[in-house]
């Protein structure tokens, strides 16, 4: 199994998205260097980057931010955010095969329960913004990583 940062909770309400869990399979300790982020990229303009300090405390990581930054001006609906907690900020360090470096992808592997996409199911959060309402979701992937929607409210 890849190195990733394992969730133990999700947590989606009044107007924050909180998250909390662990580093799996990578030492904290050896890439002490830099400080630790919260990245939330976009999947369809990965150049855009949002980072969110997020300190270890020995490996574990608790994190939050604002659900309305996910819904910035002149982003295309439906937008996806990717979550990665890393130490390199700007998303422009990459490998051999374009990959980012560093990145760990958030998601919750280690559990026993399969295709979370559908069962786990975390509420949206209405956010107002220039062009409407929408929707801010987190949700888990296929893969079981955590990502975020942003849609049109309906």
């Amino acid at each position: 199994m890849r190195p990733h940062a394992e969730l133990a909770r999700v947590w989606p309400r009044d107007g924050r998205l909180r998250l909390i869990g662990s580093l799996h399979g990578h030492d904290p300790v050896a890439g002490a260097a830099a400080p630790w982020a919260l990245l939330l990229v976009a999947r369809r303009a990965p150049e855009r980057v949002l980072a969110y300090p997020a300190p270890l405390a020995g490996a574990a990581f608790d994190v939050s931010l604002p659900v309305a930054d996910l819904a910035p001006g002149g982003i295309e609906l439906p937008a996806v955010w990717d979550l990665f907690l890393s130490q390199e900020v700007t998303g422009r360090h990459t490998g051999r095969d374009g990959a980012p470096q560093g990145r760990l992808r958030v998601g919750r592997l280690l559990d026993d329960i399969e295709d979370k996409k559908k069962i786990m199911v975390f509420p949206g959060q209405p956010v107002a913004t220039g062009a409407g309402p929408v929707l801010v979701k987190p949700y888990y992937t296929v893969k079981d990583n955590l990502s975020v929607e942003v849609a049109p409210a309906s």
